[in-house]
């Protein structure tokens, strides 16, 4: 009960979400709504107003459920499923004794680490480190020229997904789940993947959205990854992500069969 509570708390599941302020996607919009919109929203926030326009949230059953859409007030976007996927990996990997520690590559407001803390804080395990590894500044701006796959993503423009270290602690903190098990890795993958303190894993979680960012962390971390771990893909229906995990599984020889979990996210079990 404690961990579905978590679960629901993590995705804001037991309140109505409220909508989105309508200038955080304005990098989307042409030039003149995007200048009207900005005007817009400049205007009710002055002191004259203290407002916000909000768009509808859509906060239905069955998308909380998938992850679809970005929440405003939850610790996390990734839905109910893909929460439950990795309570169900890493109680695997706790019952069958698979060795290593657990890293996130691209943890946004934190929720999914929180979760992998509060399943070890659950079943006792005391001896096992969550690695929370993020820029803490949003998404890199693509490097075409090594990676022609991410040639024109927008992600680096999107601020709604920078997100503060120090935001991401104090989520942590409000669970009650902060202590030394938990280590912040902040800084570009390329730069801090290479010297992470990690000898092994027993749970690899990929969210970084683009080709760089996920191919960057299986090539410093899937090594890593003991016999019996799982390697979990949040974001396996963007172009960029699905072919860089292909790309790394060719090239490697890995057979395992890849596992849907919902609509985006996949996950297999490491030989």
């Amino acid at each position: 009960m404690y961990l579905e509570l978590i679960k629901k708390t993590l995705t804001y599941s037991l309140w109505p979400e409220p909508g989105i302020p309508i200038e955080t996607f304005n990098s989307h919009r042409p030039l003149l709504k995007r200048t009207l919109v900005s005007w817009l929203a400049a205007l009710l926030r002055s002191r004259q107003y203290r407002l916000s326009y909000h768009g509808f949230a859509r906060d239905e059953e069955s998308k909380r459920a998938e992850g679809l859409g970005w929440p405003m007030l939850a610790d996390t976007m990734i839905g109910i499923k893909r929460l439950d996927n990795i309570q169900a990996c890493l109680e695997q990997a706790i019952t069958d004794g698979v060795p290593g520690d657990l890293i996130e590559t691209g943890v946004w407001r934190g929720g999914a680490c929180i979760l992998m803390k509060a399943v070890l804080t659950a079943h006792v395990v005391e001896d096992r480190t969550v690695f929370v590894a993020d820029s803490f500044a949003g998404l890199p701006k693509p490097d075409a020229a090594h990676y022609p796959r991410d040639a024109g993503d927008r992600h680096h423009r999107e601020e709604f997904l920078a997100v503060s270290a120090d935001q991401v602690r104090g989520n942590f903190r409000k669970y009650g789940l902060l202590d030394d098990r938990v280590i912040f890795l902040e800084g570009w993958f390329k730069d801090t993947l290479p010297a992470a303190p990690i000898d092994r894993l027993c749970l690899l979680r990929l969210d970084g959205d683009m080709y760089q960012s996920t191919i960057e962390a299986l090539t410093h971390l899937y090594p890593k990854l003991s016999s019996g771990g799982f390697c979990l893909v949040d974001d396996y229906a963007l172009d960029g992500c699905r072919a860089a995990v292909d790309d790394y599984r060719r090239q490697h020889g890995i057979a395992e069969p890849i596992v849907a979990v919902d609509a985006t996210g996949v996950f297999w079990r490491k030989r």
